[in-house]
């Protein structure tokens, strides 16, 4: 496995059926280097709860004014394009980038290589496999924690040390990319009572609304008119 991506996503949350990216970090490897990077914000459309720009940095202000991830996927999709990706706990990624992917109609279908895993088998002796203890035990640095671009090639180097310390004929196996899958759960559409009272929200506040309101889930839905209603309050 010498050509493959990186990756490494922030979101809002945990749910990929509910919260949203914010960025997006990459780094792609040929012949074992990295030739190339892919780093973005995104403008989530939603507030980033303060909790979670205390972990990654990510502030309101700093999206506001980067595109969604409708612009950003596609890019990020063709980028990937032909390669095999790997992430620090890849599943969680994938499911965000997966359900995203299907929202748009788009197709995102890898072989992913997982460096938790590994570290799972290998490291059993240390308490914690996160990303930033195996930094520590590797003495990998690692300038913004909790940051796409730099938590994807601190992935890299990690992947590196554990192919050093543990790669032999007996576990080759182990170093191959496997297929990923997630299949978002279904979403039910947007209810008439709900779509009557959104529609009412916008005209009363005067909103410029630019969603599709018949194509949204109900979960969807549901927050735009909790959103509207925090931001501009009830029709009164």
């Amino acid at each position: 496995m010498n050509n493959y991506i990186v990756l490494d996503i922030e979101t809002t949350g945990l749910r990929p059926e509910q919260d949203k990216i914010t960025e997006i970090g990459a780094v792609k490897i040929i012949d074992g280097d990295i030739s190339e990077v892919f780093s973005r914000l995104i403008n989530p459309q939603i507030q980033i709860p303060q909790i979670i720009t205390e972990i990654t940095g990510i502030t309101n202000e700093m999206v506001k004014g980067s595109p969604d991830i409708s612009v950003v996927l596609p890019e990020f999709i063709e980028f990937c394009e032909g390669y095999d990706i790997m992430g620090h706990n890849v599943r969680f990624d994938f499911s965000f980038l997966k359900y995203n992917a299907v929202t748009q109609k788009l197709k995102f279908n890898k072989n992913a290589l997982d460096t938790l895993a590994l570290a799972r088998k290998f490291l059993k002796q240390i308490s914690s496999r996160s990303l930033t203890n195996l930094c520590e035990y590797y003495s990998i640095e690692r300038e913004h924690a909790h940051r796409g671009y730099d938590d994807a090639k601190a992935t890299y180097k990690l992947y590196k040390r554990l192919k050093e310390d543990f790669w032999t004929e007996e576990t080759a196996d182990l170093f191959i990319p496997k297929p990923i899958h997630y299949k978002p759960a279904k979403q039910e559409a947007i209810t008439p009572r709900q779509e009557k009272y959104l529609k009412d929200l916008i005209s009363y506040h005067n909103i410029d609304f630019k969603e599709q309101i018949n194509s949204l889930t109900k979960s969807q839905a549901s927050r735009f008119i909790d959103k509207i209603i925090s931001e501009n309050g009830a029709i009164r």
